[in-house]
């Protein structure tokens, strides 16, 4: 499906990130994984070259401006880019702190936004490209205890449209896949919010329901798309507009 073509996935040492490496890698990319846990990607990379495919990993903590900027120079020239690092936060308004906000903001946005840059100004992108943000149905969403996790989903959401639109004359594609409560360790972790799949028509989602989007998005099958913010949520925004009726 990429034929060669070296696709950068961040966040990629384990959940989501982890499983669209393996797909990207299954498919004829060579991935270029990066991420803070270093035995993680090793072992992503070891398993994936042990069975022929080409895969290689840099260590970079995103919220590290020079680590950041050593990345940027260290990659080489990609035709793929997967924003998947992030972290999840659940604190009602009355306990938000200007730190708090500050660390949520740093790794789900800022940092993304300082990479981009990085490697457009670096030539590191190449024309004719696909940019792909993992964000999440929260930015729509009105959810109690989610409010500066949701406000930095929104943001990259409302960035890469800005993206999309400088870069058209490149032909570099971007755009953002929202996904509802999908069945990682990190969701499992958090049982005391009583994640129910009834609330979700198509019961909760899987890595793999998220990796095929992306796939489907990097490769040449979606190149009249781009600036766009594509759901996948198992229905579940479907039956909040049905409780409206």
């Amino acid at each position: 499906m990429f034929n060669n073509k070296n696709i950068l996935v961040t966040g990629a040492s384990s959940g989501i990130g982890h499983q669209i490496s393996i797909d990207i890698a299954n498919n004829n990319g060579n991935l270029i994984a990066t991420g803070t846990n270093e035995n993680k990607l090793s072992n992503l990379c070891l398993g994936l070259n042990n069975n022929n495919k080409k895969s290689s990993y840099l260590l970079a903590d995103l919220t590290n401006e020079t680590e950041l900027i050593k990345l940027s120079d260290d990659i080489p020239e990609i035709s793929g880019l997967v924003i998947n690092a992030g972290i999840i936060d659940y604190s009602p308004i009355k306990f938000i702190s200007s730190v708090k906000m500050y660390n949520i903001f740093q790794i789900n946005f800022f940092s993304n936004v300082i990479l981009i840059k990085n490697l457009l100004k670096k030539g590191k992108i190449k024309n004719n490209s696909s940019i792909v943000f993992i964000g999440s149905i929260s930015a729509d969403l009105a959810t109690p205890a989610t409010s500066i996790y949701a406000a930095s989903k929104a943001a990259l959401t409302t960035y890469s449209k800005v993206l999309a639109s400088e870069l058209v004359s490149k032909k570099i594609r971007v755009n953002t896949i929202s996904p509802g409560l999908i069945k990682t360790k990190l969701i499992e972790k958090i049982s005391e919010f009583n994640i129910k799949s009834d609330e979700y028509p198509l019961g909760l989602g899987n890595v793999h329901d998220v990796s095929n989007q992306v796939l489907f998005l990097l490769s040449d099958k979606s190149k009249w798309i781009t600036g766009t913010n594509v759901i996948i949520d198992g229905g579940y925004s479907l039956k909040l507009w049905n409780m409206h009726l």
